[in-house]
């Protein structure tokens, strides 16, 4: 299971789990420790994970912290735990506090379902007051679940993290601002544009009329932009199919006896279908052999390809992407196929959930 599908998985636990846990240990125990393993630690070992890490603040001594993470015997994350139903603006003044005292470079506060990493980039050895990375484990983006991969011990390196994490918290500050604009426009935004197309000064009646204005403006071009990007992918998807098609014509046009299906093509099929075993039915997992490649297709249909081989001299495998377009890459041997398991498995995927 790669790191994507773990984090989904452990997020599907939570929101499933999380009205039995009634204490800020249980917590702890069945949401916040996995989601330190899957980051690739060890929580049972102390060289890795200490629980109630000691660290004395000012004149109190035997402040304890609820865990520390250590890579090379350096410690490198501070991470604060709460119960899941707390609302977490309230406390983290207290990792701050802890932060200020450690060699830690980054900060975790969290319930087990919402995740804060803070850093020190506005002022070095004092913690942001803003994360620069905060997510819902039961709603996480995409994007969120690269960034926290930048977390997982095998690629773990504090100055790459660092180098991307200030751009990230301005990033996420600046979406957060467009999300209250565009939902609820402030009366700074509404004259920024109102003064650009009404000719008079802005008295409070204009204003009101340019904020309700500029409200339907916004859903109108959001409704306008969504409709014509699906315009665009259902041409770009019907220009894949006709091409299919004509394809497909040309092909039984052929000699179909031209056409010659090689132990090797067999072999690089029997691979693929190891591949997709793990998500989809093995008698979905179809073949269509032709003179210049050896397509692999989801349920026999030319709409749903998966990848294909190329077995000459050179070795290809051409993988597709979210909106059809094959990409090709060398193989020094069918082996290789493995390295594209991620890709074919998501591709299976969308074509399933599109059923």
């Amino acid at each position: 299971m790669d790191f994507k599908d773990q984090i989904k998985q452990l997020g599907e636990r939570v929101n499933n789990l999380k009205d039995q846990i009634q204490t800020e240990e249980a917590t702890k125990n069945a949401f916040i420790m996995p989601f330190l393993q899957s980051l690739g630690y060890d929580v049972f070992d102390p060289r890795e994970v200490v629980p109630e890490f000691i660290s004395d603040i000012g004149l109190k001594k035997g402040e304890k912290i609820d865990y520390a993470i250590f890579k090379d015997g350096n410690v490198t994350i501070l991470v604060e735990c709460k119960h899941w139903r707390e609302n977490l603006d309230i406390h983290d003044g207290q990792l701050l506090r802890y932060f200020h005292v450690s060699k830690a470079k980054f900060g975790l506060l969290t319930n087990g379902i919402t995740y804060r990493f803070y850093s020190d980039l506005v002022e070095p050895n004092k913690m942001d007051e803003k994360p620069f990375l905060d997510f819902n484990i039961t709603d996480i983006k995409e994007n969120q679940i690269e960034e926290l991969k930048k977390f997982h011990k095998s690629i773990f390196d504090s100055e790459s993290i660092v180098n991307t994490a200030s751009e990230l918290k301005y990033t996420n500050e600046l979406k957060q601002l467009f999300h209250k604009e565009l939902s609820n426009p402030s009366p700074e935004f509404v004259k920024h544009f109102a003064k650009q197309v009404y000719p008079s000064n802005i008295s409070t009646k204009i204003l009101d009329l340019f904020t309700n204005l500029t409200k339907k403006s916004i859903q109108q071009y959001i409704s306008d932009l969504i409709t014509e990007r699906l315009k665009v992918a259902l041409t770009k998807e019907d220009e894949t199919t006709k091409a299919q098609e004509i394809a497909n014509k040309e092909f039984s046009k052929d000699d179909s006896s031209k056409v010659v299906t090689t132990e090797e093509e067999l072999e690089g099929f029997m691979i693929v279908k190891s591949i997709l075993r793990q998500k989809v039915e093995l008698s979905r997992i179809t073949q269509r052999d032709a003179q210049s490649y050896f397509a692999i297709l989801l349920d026999d249909n030319n709409r749903k390809p998966i990848c294909r081989l190329y077995l000459g001299n050179k070795k290809f495998i051409g993988v597709f992407d979210e909106q059809k377009k094959e990409v090709k890459s060398e193989l020094s041997s069918l082996d290789d196929i493995y390295k594209y398991a991620d890709q074919l498995l998501r591709t299976a995927e969308e074509y399933s959930l599109r059923n």
